[in-house]
């Protein structure tokens, strides 16, 4: 094995370890408990749990998946905190597209008119 595929081989970090428990109410979306782990997979008390929302918008282009972090120590606050947190990703999501489409629009060449690229030797 060169050193090349050595520096590109994934290696978990054994701190930074965490098991995940899922949980749905079926309708809205899911969460996800990540509960940190000792490499030995016992709990680890000196760092907290952290929570993953999920959950999808419709769009005229179809589901967008949604993916974000609640803040709360239990499930309970992450449950109460889902709603709050899913708005402010659909916003983040929204402003991020709005960008997207304003960089497109003004990435487009019209032809005939100013520098539409090429060699310059042709005028049309």
């Amino acid at each position: 094995m060169n050193q090349e595929n050595e520096a590109a081989t994934p290696e978990f970090d054994k701190s930074d370890l965490y098991r995940e428990d899922s949980f749905t109410d079926r309708k809205v979306g899911s969460i996800r408990q990540m509960t940190p782990v000792t490499e030995t997979g016992d709990r680890d008390d000196a760092r907290p749990m952290i929570f993953m929302g999920a959950t999808q918008v419709m769009t005229g282009a179809g589901p967008v998946p949604l993916n974000f972090e609640i803040p709360g120590e239990t499930l309970g606050a992450a449950v109460d905190n889902f709603g709050g947190c899913a708005e402010q990703a659909v916003e983040e999501m929204a402003a991020k597209l709005e960008e997207m489409r304003r960089e497109q629009a003004s990435s487009i060449v019209i032809p005939g008119q100013g520098n539409s690229g090429g060699s310059g030797l042709l005028s049309v």
